[in-house]
């Protein structure tokens, strides 16, 4: 089958099939949403192992990090050891143009990029889930957060998920330790759960989190975040979008989507105008945060804890 168009070398097909059920939108859509910010999402993308979210026609959405044999060779790729599989993966670095157009062909909708790049920690994130779709109590808990960061000495900017939550995010000195900025994020989460324990918490597992705003502090380290500018696989197709702290009362998650993105955008790219200089994690937060379990495993131990319990 002849491609439909071809942009930058790149044949892009089926282009009027629907994206995915209930997307509200077409390949064509998507191809055309991320060609208009590529001059945005590629800088928040370059040079980081990206993994991405495809939906193809009659499956159910799954991850790709591993880029498959029919990768053209174009597409510049970088090795990393993965302790889970045990085994080296080869992940795509989406540096460019072509790269982005290959990938939307692909049926790539949403795009994970590692928070290292060069082998450096470049930002600590907050990741912010409400237990409903109780958008208010997000942002009062990112407020919490701002409050946190501000009396560390830290400022950062905060986007949208492109889901129900909000992320925060600290771009930080290139000689952090990943330990360390790991570290500094969960105090970060557990000052701003301090702040009003009524609002947030950073209990890991769900059944404890008692209704509240739950402050993921897990995304650290070789850990992925949703980029800036890319869409997701929910229905109407949301954006992951950058918010002034000023407009976190006026909006809601759902005015970002596909199709209104590129306008309220115009010629624009607030992601990097708002970004803070990269900052220094004082001694005083990364010291706090040693000393706090890191959530997964405290929540692993906690699990069979309770399975040990149930059973005796």
């Amino acid at each position: 089958m002849g491609a439909d168009e071809v942009r930058d070398g790149v044949s892009l097909t089926n282009l009027d099939q629907p994206l995915f059920d209930g997307a509200q939108a077409t390949k064509r859509d998507l191809v055309d949403y991320l060609d208009a910010v590529r001059d945005r999402i590629i800088p928040v993308l370059a040079d980081r192992a990206l993994s991405v979210i495809r939906v193809l026609r009659g499956q159910q959405p799954f991850m790709q990090k591993n880029v498959p044999k029919y990768t053209p060779s174009w597409v510049r790729t970088v090795p990393l050891w993965a302790e889970t599989s045990q085994r080296e993966v080869r992940y795509a670095l989406c540096n460019d143009r072509r790269t982005l157009l290959w990938f939307a062909n692909q049926r790539a909708v949403e795009y994970h990029p590692t928070l290292i790049r060069d082998q450096r920690v470049t930002h600590v994130v907050l990741d912010l889930d409400p237990p409903n779709d109780d958008f208010r109590a997000v942002v009062d808990t990112a407020y919490l957060v701002r409050q946190a960061l501000a009396d560390a000495g830290l400022a950062g900017t905060v986007k949208t998920s492109g889901a129900k939550g909000l992320h925060i995010v600290v771009p930080v000195e290139a000689d952090t330790a990943i330990d360390d900025a790991a570290a500094a994020t969960r105090a970060i989460a557990a000052r701003a759960e301090r702040l009003d324990p009524a609002l947030a918490t950073t209990a890991y597992i769900r059944e404890d989190r008692g209704g509240k705003v739950f402050l993921d502090s897990t995304r650290a380290g070789g850990a992925t975040v949703v980029a800036a500018y890319s869409p997701r696989v929910r229905p109407g197709t949301p954006v992951s979008f950058p918010v002034d702290w000023a407009d976190l009362d006026q909006i809601t998650p759902n005015d970002f989507t596909l199709h209104t993105a590129v306008r309220l955008l115009a010629d624009r790219d607030p992601w990097a105008e708002r970004m803070p200089d990269p900052q220094r994690l004082s001694a005083e937060l990364v010291e706090e945060g040693h000393a706090i379990p890191v959530a997964r495993v405290q929540a692993m131990h906690e699990g069979k804890r309770r399975a040990r319990a149930r059973r005796t």
